[in-house]
């Protein structure tokens, strides 16, 4: 085992268990519940297989479906965000290459961060709360709860980007 696939296996573990121990007990205003597990997907390694990258995040969605009881619905919202991932981040980047190598997401200026992270986390929740409520009925719902619930998270997710940065920067 190389010291990234040890690194990916250890922030798996780490994630879940803080998601299924601590952060689903917690609910802000009696609905808004942070999922900091999405962390994951966009520290993933993009140079990786695609299909290794899209069978890891739906274990990881399953992984916390089976701890939260909820039936697959995070898996399925795990593995559509883990799908769009590389188009959104090809556009964002203005890059038709597949190369991307040198790509860290703590290495990019504050706003494309920004944008990314909201974008991925804000598709996650719509997908997220489709499959939890599926109805069209619901639509008001469903968007409320996505545009609250991703703000929350997406501040902890660009807090633990940048925290995990500087740790890396004072490792070096």
């Amino acid at each position: 085992m190389t010291r990234d696939t040890l690194n990916i296996a250890f922030r798996f573990l780490f994630l879940v268990l803080l998601q299924n121990l601590i952060l689903n007990n917690i609910y802000f205003f009696g609905y808004i519940n942070p999922n900091l597990y999405l962390l994951f997907i966009f520290l993933y390694p993009i140079e990786t297989k695609r299909t290794n990258f899209l069978f890891v995040s739906f274990f990881l969605g399953l992984t916390i479906d089976v701890f939260s009881n909820s039936g697959g619905i995070n898996a399925g919202a795990t593995v559509a965000t883990a799908y769009l991932s590389l188009p959104i981040l090809k556009i964002l980047l203005n890059s038709q290459d597949t190369d991307f190598k040198l790509f860290k997401l703590s290495n990019e200026p504050f706003l494309k961060i920004l944008v990314y992270v909201s974008l991925l986390t804000f598709i996650h929740h719509i997908f997220l709360f489709s499959f939890e409520y599926f109805s069209t009925q619901q639509i008001g719902m469903i968007l409320y709860k996505a545009f609250t619930t991703s703000c929350f998270t997406i501040v902890l997710i660009v807090l633990s980007i940048y925290l995990s940065k500087k740790n890396i920067a004072t490792n070096q």
